[in-house]
């Protein structure tokens, strides 16, 4: 009895588990997957290898906003195969069931046509021949002959119901979405091919919206049987005599565990469909005679008349032509393609398929200077000099400098201002959203036609827009980020890295040395512009973090902890690895006598989680990190703490000594430009 019982707890405990695992999971793909916490990773845009019990060899993934993001390798389709082969193990993919034809095996989705007769057309689907013949359509008046080894006659011109057939594309009718045509050298071909016979029951399959041929709704493991086939969800067998009609065009035979069926093929029809009748027992519809002497010579479309042979559009993707009084229209069919992480899919203006465009990547400076370069690296350095942020250091378009003051404490900075220069124009970004272009004082919105656009956001930020994609956003504070399209890839210089995919030599100094994460300073200083006088203290005084930050982390770690919160951030945690954020928040209130330099990761986090699709528009109410609150604090400290106004006052002093010691000769403005060093990157815009 004892042994029983504990037989009987034990079994209970087995299922209780496998119930608990199937809660805790959810089912992708026919695979099951376990809820939890995302992966973290540094090495961002480059690949990661996993580990552990999953198939390494089915998965691609990389290093994305801080999470390792995996697709799936590239599968055939399966979604009109209803016969699955049983997977072998170390296999990724589905797989069909295999057709065997006269000796040869065939793939699931295999097209092919007899040497001999280039009319015929095969097609194995699931360990179904479908074998039938192609029926041609000449939309033209004076076809060219069939080319060599082909079967239908060709159309010379590329045009098809108004609609242009591009060479990588394909067309169809709408009135019969099976037809196809295709250009290839300046002649259009057009066929039409047979659906072929699913081994699913006619409950089981369905057509899609605007589709040519049925599919399956579901799939099954397909367990081999010797002298058998599968047709229509049952199992009938190998003989000769032994036929079956799965619909009123086909008839089937098994022959090697694969059903061979022959098909009927039915011709294009000139009318439209709600005119086309198929009548009881027959395979193929038809149109019904009407009276010549009655056809009209006009269409009519939405209550606009077209005469014979007019054309119009319908859009980028559909036109239409009136003939005989019956509405002929053509549509593009656009290839399915999958983007990269890093690329969005994009209908190009005027355009009818969309396509990949890699997305233009951003650098990110925030708090007690801390940088995210273009390709994802962050660092921070707390430099009180002008440096050059980033600049064109190819064609020398464009370059960007930002000043760095020692406004809260002897160790810290934080970025003051911000120049961006381009041919002919200077535009300087200051604190409270002043902005001055070519050194007069403007006020927004702003535009130069052409060349740049200055406005401020719905967060009232000031958003700088430039004829060269380059884009800046300026919270008035000390938040910047700067957008480069990827034109500019490799071609980038300064702070913010060189733009190539690659973190790992995002710290490549003015001279082309690939510096090491302990040689932040040196890395920085190299990218150092504007002398001495440039600086608020000497660049050699870098950060040391005091010894009191250690102190008080709880109550700081307790702030910066709303990074992680719903209530603030949203799901944006799911998206975009908050870690690093959490990190530079607990660095920058070390020193703050205001306790609200949380605010500064927050605002960079913010923005990143708006580049990955995560709206947040009241994120600064929620977190009291409104943007007047942080003006006022900034500019009121020097007097609220002595230490910042004796360090401010002493910095004013030896400025003040250094311009009365220098002669005039030297002071910048009265320098010609043929004397100021010019080994700069980059150098002088034009």
């Amino acid at each position: 009895m004892v042994v029983l019982q504990r037989l009987s707890f034990l079994i209970t405990v087995f299922i209780f588990y496998k119930i608990e695992q199937i809660h805790a999971s959810h089912r992708i793909g026919g695979d099951f997957f376990f809820h939890g916490s995302r992966a973290p990773c540094t090495n961002e845009g480059e690949e990661v290898r996993l580990s552990g019990d999953l198939d390494v060899n089915c998965f691609r993934c990389i290093c994305q906003n801080g999470f390792i993001e995996c697709e799936k390798d590239s599968c055939p389709p399966v979604d009109d195969c209803y016969a699955l082969v049983k997977k072998s193990p170390g296999t990724c993919c589905d797989k069909c069931k295999e057709c065997t034809f006269k000796g040869q095996i065939f793939q699931s989705g295999a097209e092919w046509s007899d040497p001999d007769d280039p009319c015929s057309y095969f097609k194995c689907i699931a360990g179904v021949v479908t074998e039938s013949l192609l029926e041609c359509y000449t939309p033209c008046n004076d076809p060219l002959p069939p080319r060599q080894g082909q079967c239908c006659p060709t159309c010379l011109g590329c045009h098809l119901n108004g609609q242009t057939v591009l060479e990588e594309r394909e067309v169809t009718l709408t009135e019969d979405p099976c037809v196809k045509c295709q250009c290839n050298g300046k002649r259009l071909t057009c066929t039409k091919k047979v659906c072929p016979v699913l081994q699913c029951p006619p409950h089981l399959q369905y057509t899609p919206p605007g589709g040519c041929c049925k599919k399956c709704t579901k799939n099954i493991i397909y367990t081999p049987i010797k002298g058998g086939c599968l047709m229509m969800g049952d199992f009938f067998p190998s003989a000769k005599d032994k036929k079956v009609k799965p619909d009123v065009c086909s008839t089937c035979t098994c022959h090697n565990e694969t059903s061979v069926c022959l098909k009927q093929s039915c011709p294009v029809l000139e009318c439209s469909p709600e005119h086309q009748l198929t009548q009881p027992g027959e395979c193929c519809p038809s149109c019904p005679k009407l009276d010549t002497e009655f056809v009209s010579s006009t269409c009519v479309y939405k209550g606009v008349t077209y005469q014979n042979n007019q054309t119009w559009n319908l859009g980028p993707c559909q036109s239409c032509e009136c003939k005989a009084g019956e509405i002929r229209c053509a549509q593009t069919q656009c290839p399915k393609i999958k983007c990269r992480p890093n690329e969005n899919l994009v209908i190009p203006e005027g355009q009818c398929c969309a396509k990949c465009i890699e997305s233009p990547s951003v650098c990110t400076v925030f708090g007690d200077p801390h940088y995210k370069t273009f390709d994802g690296k962050f660092f921070s350095f707390q430099g009180s000099c002008k440096y050059q942020l980033t600049a064109d250091c190819v064609n020398h378009t464009f370059s960007i400098r930002v000043t760095n003051d020692a406004r809260q404490a002897k160790h810290s900075s934080w970025t003051k201002t911000v120049t961006f220069k381009m041919t002919n124009i200077k535009i300087n970004l200051g604190q409270k959203l002043r902005v001055k272009v070519n050194g007069t004082r403007i006020q927004l919105p702003y535009n130069i036609e052409k060349l740049v656009k200055i406005y401020k956001s719905r967060d009232d930020e000031v958003i700088v827009e430039s004829h060269l994609g380059i884009k800046l956003i300026w919270d008035g504070y000390n938040f910047l980020q700067v957008e480069a399209p990827v034109i500019y890839k490799n071609k980038l210089c300064g702070l913010c890295g060189n733009y190539n995919n690659i973190w790992r030599d995002d710290l490549t100094s003015r001279t082309g040395i690939n510096m090491a994460d302990c040689d932040v300073r040196k890395f920085a200083d190299s990218w150092r512009v504007g002398g001495l006088r440039a600086c608020v203290r000497k660049p050699n005084e870098h950060h040391q973090t005091p010894q009191q930050c250690i102190n008080g982390r709880k109550k700081r770690a307790l702030k910066c902890h709303e990074l992680k919160l719903h209530n603030v951030f949203g799901n944006c945690n799911s998206r975009v690895n908050p870690d690093n954020y959490f990190e530079y928040c607990l660095m920058d209130m070390c020193e703050c006598p205001s306790q609200m330099c949380y605010c500064e990761s927050f605002t960079a986090y913010a923005h990143e989680c708006a580049r990955n699709g995560v709206d947040l528009p009241h994120w600064r109410n929620n977190a009291k990190c409104q943007l007047s609150h942080l003006y006022n604090r900034n500019f009121q400290r020097a007097e609220k703490f002595p230490r910042i106004r004796k360090h401010r006052n002493r910095w004013k002093k030896r400025k003040t000594k250094e311009k009365n010691e220098t002669p005039e000769l030297l002071h910048r403005q009265t320098i010609p430009k043929v004397f100021i060093s010019g080994h700069r990157t980059p150098p002088p815009l034009q």
